[in-house]
């Protein structure tokens, strides 16, 4: 249930529902800005995201809002989203410059909310095995690749998406942002890979590393039976240690000029490959 709403005075120049709050140090607002900074979502799931775009996404997607806040000047948005929006959840007019000091991005599109993330365990991953790939991410610290891999993850029917230690956080805006909605729909977890490896083997799935230049060619590698892809950071690739306990290394083919592709369009190409041997 929804926590009463810090007093305000309703806005004559936006929707009724829409109040208008001025300070800093206003409850809600203090929230929104503690849980961008905090990134990663409260113990009870609860976690800032921005955009209209991803609001939209996490409408769609059925998360449970706690609140949603729009800039003054893009108090136009709350026609077309507030319909949208359970009549129980508070809706906050913002100055913009109160606004600009509460969300973090640098071209804020005027919306941004508090919602409640689905939580996801190992199990929900391992549920998935027989119907697509699993995703395993070994210290990727680029927000843009990881929501570029989540995005890819769910587009070609991945089973879920493990994170491994040194990996950027999902909950990241930016992470949420290139993941398009995925974040919200996905089964996402962060777990120790080496532990978690040995999990996958003994239920029958295959790991299979990504590498630039060593390894089978991707269309050569048999990728239809149950299967782990790893994906590394930038720059090191899959560390040596959780490289050593894959059982097969495939690699994409390209130009030689090219020393790699980045680890979002590699996951992607490789996660394609997949799914179109298993379909």
């Amino acid at each position: 249930m929804s926590k009463p709403f810090p007093s305000g005075r309703p806005v004559n120049t936006a929707p009724e529902r829409l109040r208008r709050v001025e300070g800093k140090h206003n409850a809600l607002v203090r929230e929104l800005r503690g849980a961008f900074a905090k990134v990663e979502p409260t113990e009870a799931g609860d976690g800032a995201i921005e955009g209209l775009r991803i609001v939209e996404e996490a409408i769609r997607s059925g998360l449970r809002f706690r609140a949603v806040f729009f800039r003054e000047s893009a108090a136009n948005l709350a026609e077309r989203l507030l319909p949208q929006i359970g009549a129980h959840v508070e809706t906050v007019l913002l100055p913009d410059k109160l606004f600009a000091s509460a969300v973090p991005s640098e071209t804020p599109q005027g919306v941004a909310a508090l919602v409640h993330y689905r939580q996801s365990s190992l199990e929900d991953v391992f549920s998935r095995i027989e119907v697509g790939p699993v995703v395993a991410v070994a210290g990727l610290q680029d927000p843009g690749n990881l929501g570029t891999i989540l995005r890819s993850a769910e587009a070609f029917g991945a089973a879920g998406v493990l994170l491994g230690e040194g990996t950027v956080s999902p909950f990241n805006a930016k992470v949420v942002r290139g993941s398009a909605g995925s974040i919200f729909r996905l089964p996402v977890v962060r777990v120790k890979l080496t532990e978690t490896m040995a999990q996958l083997r003994e239920r029958g799935v295959r790991l299979i590393a990504t590498s630039s230049h060593k390894g089978t060619p991707l269309p050569e590698a048999n990728l239809a039976s149950p299967v782990a892809v790893m994906i590394g950071g930038e720059g090191v690739g899959v560390p040596r240690d959780l490289m050593a306990k894959v059982d097969e290394v495939v690699a994409i083919p390209h130009a030689g000029q090219v020393e790699s592709l980045n680890a979002g369009v590699a996951a992607s190409i490789v996660l394609y490959e997949v799914r179109r041997q298993r379909s």
